[in-house]
């Protein structure tokens, strides 16, 4: 043995006897503790609270839906017509919707500010009332959407009385979950669920090709 790799051996050594002997080390901690980072636990901690009824499911819900799909779609400047972007985001919500049937939807239809806010009232329930049409049409359940609802010119994302895109716009939010009947555990409430889930993604994949 070369006298490079005697000294480097006993380094090695010397070090494992130094983690050892030191009480932060590793070596000294139980299994598992080095990948915690502070998060392990929280799936547990966060079904727990769910169970308890502190978190609600259609809270969780909705920010899951915002992560994963645009919510809005806009228009052109006093219209209620769908074009070719709004169509595509409409179609990524229907397939979204169609995955999750015990969840109840709410469309808030939007406008700028230009016109009166009667004129603009029925507009935003023009454009609500399209996307739960379109909406319907690509399959979600019309028991899925419980309401169509005009905000109007009343909450603009952009405060101006001019013409604005980002204002005239529809929101697809989530507003509930159908009520457990009183009759059901949560088992056969479970087992109803996965009947719906199977024949969605049966209607989806026979709308494939």
């Amino acid at each position: 043995m070369t006298i490079n790799r005697r000294i480097f051996l006993l380094g090695m050594a010397g070090f494992g006897l130094t983690a050892c002997s030191d009480p932060k080390s590793s070596f000294n901690r139980e299994a598992g503790s080095t990948i915690d980072e502070g998060g392990f636990g929280n799936p547990t901690m966060h079904n727990t609270l769910l169970q308890s009824g502190k978190i609600n499911l259609a809270e969780i819900m909705t920010q899951r839906f915002h992560a994963e799909v645009p919510s809005m779609v806009n228009f052109a400047f006093d219209s209620a017509e769908l074009d070719k972007e709004a169509r595509s985001i409409l179609a990524m919500q229907a397939h979204w919707m169609k995955q999750f049937p015990e969840l109840r939807f709410k469309i808030y239809g939007h406008t700028d500010a230009v016109g009166s806010a009667a004129y603009n009232y029925r507009l935003g329930l023009r454009r609500a009332n399209a996307v739960r049409r379109h909406l319907i049409a690509l399959g979600v359940p019309a028991a899925s959407i419980i309401a169509v609802v005009s905000r109007g010119e009343t909450q603009p994302l952009i405060v101006t009385e001019g013409k604005e895109a980002a204002n005239r716009r529809t929101v697809t939010e989530i507003s509930g979950m159908i009520r457990r009947r009183g009759t059901l555990m949560d088992g056969d409430y479970a087992r109803i669920i996965h009947r719906q889930y199977v024949s969605s993604a049966r209607e989806q994949h026979g709308t494939e090709g």
